[in-house]
């Protein structure tokens, strides 16, 4: 009889090799939002807006605005060599920058308000990126089709068709990308002028570098970066929830009306079941490409054309509108608990607020304006030396005094130190003038600039540090000006 012997190790089987899983993405990378062709009011709001905004955009370099000879006429114009701003009758000299602080004051609490009101009305209406994104989006459905068609021409093969239809999308981008840039450069520069230079080929590198920097951003932003600058880009949505409350009107999914939702045939019951069908034509529609049955999200610029795309759905099912609307948080809860809701909210702690800061801002801003007048002074007294004894026992002080003319003609102004009699003045190169007054002539629309030497007995003066107050009338209107600076002498 054979024995077989058999080792201690030959009954363990060797172990298969371990496969490794595999690893998951820490990032995933956005998926592009093709946005569906949809009808309806919003989308009619939309196009009227972006009418609206873009016709003022690019006319209002056009208009025209007399201001006498020798004034340019451009109804808007940032004079950059002749540091002025005009706007039609304003006229901002670069000493009243606080007026354009004001305006951004104004602006930024505008845009509180209005988001507090009704949600993120700025970004999905008229923000500058979304009135372009929707431009540039028009270009590319009337060339490549609606949603559909556009994913299956990006899917598909490298085509002769494929190849025209993108080459011919591109090439209108950059026709608008230019003009956009163009019509910028026109408020700095009179736009007949810097038409007709355009056209003889005439520019400035300055100028063709300003059309090029601003054509290739806005191609960029609104043809190929698009929603990604509201989500990422953009800081406003990142705090935006700190301008709402439950009582802001925003997009809302009625998820009490809608859950449970899933598809539905025609010969089904609507017992147990919501409104909604998960037709997905929300989120095709959208812009940014969410679903905002998931609630509110950054991403969602209150658009509107979600609203759209669900009312035209529910004709279709014969089930009633507005599954998802404008809303307040507010108004969302009490339906869905079947209580009665308490309209809109629009005078509350947080809009009153906003409301008396543009009260007030704007008040302030518009008094600044009723008073102002058309000559402006500044003065500053030498610092070194502080002061001069004269061999007469007499004590100087220097100053260089500016005056602003604002008025486009020569002004002629007569400047005395009333409350100092004893006080003697005399110009710089004009010594010999010296007296109680002097004559200062300013040429119009400029500043006038002059050193003036001041002298006083030195017992008319009242210590170490003596109020000088400037006084200067306008020799034909006799309108007074003054300032006020101090005289220095010995303690």
């Amino acid at each position: 009889m054979n024995t077989h012997h058999i080792s201690a190790d030959t009954h363990e089987l060797p172990h298969p090799p371990e496969q490794e899983k595999p690893r998951k993405a820490l990032f995933a990378n956005r998926p592009k939002a093709y946005p569906k062709w949809i009808v309806g009011r919003f989308r009619r709001m939309k196009w009227a807006v972006m009418a609206l905004l873009l016709g003022l955009y690019y006319l209002a370099p056009w208009l025209r605005w007399d201001r006498g000879p020798g004034a340019p006429d451009q109804a808007i114009l940032v004079d950059m060599p002749g540091r002025r701003l005009y706007f039609f009758f304003l006229e901002i000299w670069p000493q009243e920058v606080y007026y354009l602080t004001g305006v951004l004051i104004l602006a930024a609490v505008g845009l509180f308000l209005a988001t507090s009101l009704l949600g993120r009305v700025w970004c999905g209406f008229t923000c500058p990126q979304t009135v372009w994104t929707d431009l540039f989006l028009m270009v590319e459905r009337f060339v490549e089709g609606d949603r559909a068609q556009r994913i299956r021409l990006d899917n598909g093969p490298l085509t002769l068709n494929k190849v025209t239809r993108k080459v011919t999308k591109h090439l209108i981008w950059l026709a608008i990308a230019v003009a956009t840039g163009g019509a910028w450069i026109f408020y700095f520069n009179d736009a007949p002028t810097l038409m007709g230079d355009i056209l003889r080929f005439d520019i400035s590198p300055t100028i063709l570098f300003f059309v090029g920097l601003f054509t290739a951003t806005t191609y960029l932003l609104a043809g190929i970066v698009r929603e990604q600058v509201c989500v990422y880009m953009c800081p406003w949505p990142r705090f935006q929830a700190a301008m709402l409350d439950e009582h802001s009107t925003t997009v809302t999914y009625q998820a009490w009306r809608g859950e449970q939702r899933g598809p539905k045939r025609k010969t089904e019951s609507w017992e147990g079941r919501g409104d909604c069908i998960d037709c997905n034509q929300c989120v095709q529609v959208c812009p940014t490409g969410i679903d905002i049955r998931d609630g509110q999200q950054l991403d969602c610029i209150g658009c509107g054309l979600c609203i759209d795309a669900c009312n035209e759905v529910m004709v279709k099912i014969g089930r009633p509108g507005e599954l998802i609307t404008f809303d307040t948080q507010m108004n969302q809860t009490a339906r869905a608990a079947g209580q009665p809701t308490g309209g809109l909210h629009i005078f509350r702690p947080r809009t009153l607020i906003y409301l008396a800061v543009l009260a007030i801002v704007g008040g302030v801003m518009l008094a600044s304006l009723m008073s102002r007048s058309d000559a402006d002074l500044s003065v500053q007294r030498d610092r070194v030396p502080l002061f001069v004894q004269l061999g007469n026992g007499r004590i100087q002080n220097s100053y260089t005094l500016k005056i602003l003319n604002k008025e486009r003609a020569d002004r002629s102004f007569e400047m005395t130190i009333p409350a100092l009699p004893q006080a003697e003045l005399s110009l710089v190169g004009h010594e010999e003038e010296a007296g109680q007054a002097a004559t200062l002539t300013v040429k119009p629309d400029s500043v006038g600039s002059y050193r003036i030497h001041v002298r006083m007995p030195r017992e008319a003066l009242q210590g170490a540090s003596t109020p000088v107050s400037f006084l200067l009338r306008d020799a034909a209107t006799g309108e007074s000006y003054s300032i006020d600076t101090v005289f220095l002498g010995p303690k």
